[in-house]
């Protein structure tokens, strides 16, 4: 807990002060340190400050001050904390216990093996895509390393800390808002110049970090040469050579994270902090608007008021934003603009130019002096070129991926037909034993026409799920998605879409969930919500068991492949629609350049496919005996018991009354009232319409293959669950928005469906 949250009377023990540079000097040097005893004495008239007592005196603080300062009230760790610190002998870290918490948020570029590191050192089974920004989100993971419980935060992947991106933006809060204790940032040694412009920003920000300079395998392969002693010594930080593959230099990249925990600013050979020099202008103009930043109580205890500077000259709007509400912000932006004015002057650009060549030049000086070399010893990147030059290649690039979209679906649908057979036969077993030894009753009816007959009726089709997300697992782990974005960046251009928006697009085909959330890694507000809105188009995985219930049982096994394949391609088709025409008419605005990573092929291991399919098996199997299992027996009640009890028809139970009151609604596409009412439940979830009809549907079905198939049109656009309208609701910002995809999917699913079957019928 914080200081700030007890009352008066009240004592506690310092665990730590969080903050930033000389507001944590200062507090520290008032006392305020590790097992001290602070007493809360006061609260001044308005409740603001508080006056504390800690090493004998007395002393006032604000409460924002407060909050800055970690505290316990248990009196039996007080001894721990209050221990003599020697971070240089194991035995010291083995006396602590894992109360002793220290907070690590991973940092790096996309595609550096931050997520990689993360799930070696938590055991943690997160996503690892091999393209930009896969990592959408911030992920929580732990671990305990020689006595000490290390929490990590990897954040997303971003390319440095400016207001550019949704995920830089996202980040940058975090580092500011929630203030880690220390900062891992995992750097790609074999692009080091690239990856140290975001070190640079740290170092702005006045945190305390620690560089894991992984794949260095690769750069060994290569035959780099690096003193990391020197750069470690220039950057004011310690560098750790590492390979997350392997799990190489995790033990000593965590014993770095203690020492810089345990330690002082200074004390010793790496950790100190580093001012890069940017020219005098741009630091004469730092150190004008400094003396205004620093004369803000509130601003130099949440910023470095070197870094807010740095981003005033920057103009970045964010930065613009903080320093809006000052009295004296008229001021600073006088001051900022006066120094912009200067170093236009002297240099002939503008001043964010001028930092980031600052930066590059301070970042080639570091390399120099370590004796930076790249080696020649192997190209680590030939397989890559030979692949991109038929991957990507003009004429074979679209036929390649279209190969590879349709043998993912085939193997998903034919390979996957043979172990749901299995399963299917023994959910009939498992129904025929229970009809065997129970007697007749509610229970009997429930276990076999609601829990076997709604929740066996979707667990079948696991094998599918799993082959799906082998296929999507691969494309991603290897790098192959980010060369799909690339040679549809064209088309999507077409559609008033950004490239990166086919990342999220085939992503969509696993779960809309994710997808919507990968937008994020989309620059342009515009693309990011349009592509949001046609998202709903591509078909989930969730869709997939009614596809196949429906398409096996009114289609020959000649057509079933040619059935699925179509409603993927009327999703694709009609997302471009849609996307052309919120582009045109509903949602205008500048696109982005199309700016993306393409990062060398790396085959990934089989453990690591293995376990990102695995992973979406088993939220596959949470669903089906929680959201599905609810759902299945709820239905199978409403479809048992009726106005006067036990229903003597389904027509006559409480769910038969509901789809006769619907049914006409539906007379345009032949549907009955079963059909209705498994649509209704499907809101919730798409599995959902599979259990219902398989609870609703306990003989024959009775409609026609024209029906069957207008009844999977309206599945593939209607409604999507109100997981992915939430989804589009947090990333949107506005529930305008989620409404909107709620409403026009269902209204289009309704045109669809009804002019496919009017059609029908009068074609046949």
């Amino acid at each position: 807990m914080n200081l700030s949250e007890l009352k008066t009377g009240d004592k506690a023990y310092i665990v730590k002060v969080k903050g930033h540079g000389g507001f944590r000097k200062r507090i520290v040097e008032m006392g305020f340190i590790k097992g001290q005893r602070v007493d809360v004495l006061q609260s001044a008239p308005l409740q603001d400050p508080v006056k504390y007592r800690v090493m004998g005196y007395e002393v006032s603080l604000r409460r924002q001050e407060a909050e800055k300062i970690e505290v316990t009230d248990n009196e039996r760790e007080v001894a721990e904390i209050s221990e003599p610190q020697n971070v240089a002998t194991t035995a010291h870290y083995a006396t602590h216990s894992a109360r002793h918490t220290i907070n690590v948020a991973l940092v790096g570029n996309p595609n550096c093996g931050k997520t990689s590191l993360f799930n070696f050192a938590s055991g943690s089974h997160e996503r690892v895509g091999n393209y930009s920004g896969v990592t959408v989100d911030a992920k929580e993971g732990y671990a305990d390393f020689e006595g000490y419980h290390l929490k990590l935060i990897d954040l997303p992947g971003t390319y440095s800390l400016s207001a550019y991106s949704p995920e830089e933006l996202y980040v940058r809060k975090q580092l500011l808002e929630d203030t880690p204790d220390v900062i891992i940032n995992v750097l790609d040694s074999s692009n080091i110049e690239r990856n140290l412009y975001l070190t640079t920003q740290l170092m702005d920000m006045h945190l305390r970090v620690v560089c894991a300079l992984n794949m260095f395998d690769e750069t060994e392969r290569r035959g780099d040469h690096l003193s990391i002693d020197t750069l470690s010594s220039l950057l004011g930080m310690p560098m750790v050579p590492t390979s997350f593959k392997t799990g190489r230099g995790l033990p000593e990249l965590l014993r770095e994270v203690i020492h810089i925990f345990e330690s002082q600013e200074g004390h010793d050979n790496y950790y100190r902090h580093i001012h890069i020099n940017h020219g005098h202008e741009i630091e004469d103009g730092i150190a004008n608007i400094q003396t205004f930043l620093k004369g803000n109580d509130l601003l130099r205890l949440r910023y470095s008021t070197r870094w807010l500077a740095l981003k005033l000259l920057e103009k970045d709007q964010k930065a613009e934003e903080v320093i809006a509400s000052l009295p004296e912000s008229k001021q600073i932006l006088a001051a900022r603009d006066m120094a912009i004015h200067r170093v236009k002057e002297e240099t002939g650009n503008d001043s964010e130019t001028a930092i980031m060549d600052a930066k590059y030049g301070f970042i080639r000086g570091a390399l120099h002096e370590a004796g930076y070399v790249v080696g020649a010893k192997e190209d680590t990147y030939k397989t890559t070129h030979k692949l991109d030059a038929l991957i990507t290649n003009r004429w074979v690039g679209f036929p390649i991926f279209f190969f590879i979209l349709y043998l993912m679906f085939e193997v998903t649908f034919t390979l996957g037909q043979y172990p749901m057979d299995w399963i299917e036969m023994g959910v009939e077993r498992l129904g025929e034993l229970i009809g065997d030894t129970m007697s007749e009753g509610p229970l009997k009816a429930m276990l076999i026409d609601g829990v076997i007959g709604g929740v066996g009726s979707v667990i079948v089709f696991l094998p599918q799920i799993l082959i799906l997300y082998t296929f999507i697992s691969f494309m991603e782990d290897s790098g192959y998605m980010a060369r799909a974005a690339f040679i549809m960046d064209k088309l999507m251009h077409g559609m008033g879409l950004h490239g990166k928006s086919f990342i999220p697009l085939i992503m969509g085909f696993g779960c809309n969930v994710p997808a919507v959330m990968a937008t994020r890694t989309i620059e342009s507000r515009r693309s990011r919500l349009i592509t949001m809105l046609v998202l709903p188009m591509m078909s989930c995985s969730a869709r997939l068991p009614i596809y196949i219930m429906i398409t096996g049982a009114f289609f020959s096994v000649r057509y079933q492949s040619l059935v699925m394949i179509s409603l993927y391609v009327v999703g694709i088709v009609l997302s471009v629609i849609i996307a052309r025409v919120l582009s045109t008419w509903v949602i205008k605005g500048e696109d982005t350049p199309f700016v993306m990573e393409l990062p060398p092929y790396r085959f990934p291991t089989a453990k690591a496919i293995f376990r990102h399919t695995w992973e979406k098996g088993k939220q596959y199997l949470k669903k089906m005996g929680g959201v599905i299992l609810v759902a299945s027996i709820i239905v199978w009640a409403l479809g048992y018991f009726g106005t006067m009890g036990v229903a003597p028809s389904l027509e006559e139970s409480f769910i038969g009354l509901l789809g006769k009151s619907i049914e006409p609604l539906f007379t345009p596409q032949g549907f009955d009232w079963r059909l209705d009412v498994s649509l209704i439940a499907g809101v919730g979830a798409k599995e959902i319409v599979a259990s219902t009809i398989g609870v609703l549907y306990t003989d024959d079905f009775n409609f026609t293959p024209l029906t069957a198939y207008a009844f999977l049109l309206f599945v593939l656009i209607y409604f999507p669950c109100i997981a992915t309208v939430v989804a589009i609701k947090n990333e949107s910002g506005s529930w305008r928005w989620a409404f909107f995809a709620a409403c026009y999917t269902t209204l289009l699913a309704w045109v669809v469906s009804a002019l496919v079957y009017q059609i029908g019928n009068l074609l046949l």
